[in-house]
């Protein structure tokens, strides 16, 4: 049972799988990795057991820039749940990775009033608990 089936004020956490556990692994040491394809050369996030563009399984991860811009984002003022009632207004924010995968995630230390389109941001993280830290996003 989830912690938010238990209290509604409790933010869901992710069940990381086998795929993306490194993933995970590195949010919780502070860094991004993307899968890079090492038969058709693709880049990809979010983590799977196979390429999206050519199916191989011959995949390595590295280690992303966090560097990244703005493609698209909104600013959420009315909490989907009890748990996020105390965080709005809040941008969630789809971001272009220098890499060029896409990611969507939201913003901290920023006031959503100052957002748009094309700017720089810098990958962070959040600790939630000693397992979980949660991918965001800052202006660079």
């Amino acid at each position: 049972m989830s912690n938010s089936a238990i209290d509604p004020f409790a933010k869901p956490l992710p069940s990381p799988d086998p795929d993306s556990l490194p993933l995970w692994e590195g949010f919780r040491q502070g860094k991004l990795f993307l899968q890079h394809c090492k038969d058709c050369g693709g880049i990809q996030y979010y983590h799977q057991a196979s390429c999206r563009n050519c199916q191989s399984e011959n995949l390595e991860e590295r280690e992303a820039s966090g560097r990244g811009k703005i493609h698209s984002f909104s600013v959420v003022h009315r909490a989907p749940g009890p748990a996020f009632k105390n965080d709005t207004p809040y941008a969630v924010v789809l971001v272009e990775l220098e890499e060029g995968p896409r990611m969507i995630s939201s913003m901290i230390d920023t006031n959503p009033d100052d957002l748009d389109f094309e700017l720089d941001v810098a990958f962070t993280t959040e600790k939630v608990n000693e397992e979980i830290s949660l991918p965001r996003f800052r202006l660079a």
